[in-house]
């Protein structure tokens, strides 16, 4: 870390795995309270889409799976290297998991820091990291049935950019032993 000293009070969890909907304002508000060196947020809502590279309806409801404990600490030690990296000083995560209708919100990545710039890139960079190596496992109903959602060359790539390799689109979905091992949130 830099010359600033981080909000390091663990009051608010920096993780919440959970089924329930999240409030942005509220979220936001707690992360900011009781540091005056806060002089930017940054944030991310991802949202549940009714389609995946498809057309409009072609999803109807996404489930998220997860591993209890082992999900929360691999976020957790992904926070920390982020508040190394980007001179953060205080970050928060939710991740729904469970099954979530097109339009629900699935994931709120929240950084506060001095300035602008490490609030962005390190909320960047913790959204690439959980898209590609977060335990998360994604199943969409479609009209077809169910279907395993696979990882994205694309989600590899952006994470790279930082330095850190991901293979998940090798990788398939948890009834697989490679998938059970190795895959991650799509």
């Amino acid at each position: 870390m830099g010359a600033a000293e981080p909000n390091l009070s663990r009051a608010m969890a920096r993780v919440a795995i959970q089924t329930d909907d999240f409030d942005l304002g509220a979220e936001v508000s707690a992360l900011r309270a009781g540091d005056p060196g806060v002089g930017a947020v940054a944030s991310f809502v991802g949202t549940v889409r009714d389609r995946n590279g498809g057309a409009a309806g072609e999803v109807s409801a996404l489930e998220l799976e997860h591993y209890p404990g082992m999900t929360e600490r691999s976020i957790e030690a992904m926070i920390d290297v982020a508040q190394r990296r980007f001179d953060i000083r205080a970050a928060r995560v939710v991740h729904r998991v469970g099954q979530l209708a097109p339009g629900d919100q699935i994931v709120l990545v929240v950084v506060a820091s001095a300035h602008r710039g490490a609030a962005f890139q390190a909320c960047e960079f913790l959204m690439d990291y959980l898209k590609t190596q977060a335990p998360f496992w994604k199943k969409e109903s479609t009209a077809e049935g169910a279907r395993w959602v696979d990882a994205r060359v694309a989600d590899d790539a952006a994470l790279a950019r930082w330095g850190i390799a991901a293979g998940n689109a090798a990788c398939a979905a948890p009834g697989d032993a490679a998938g059970a091992a190795g895959a991650a949130a799509r």
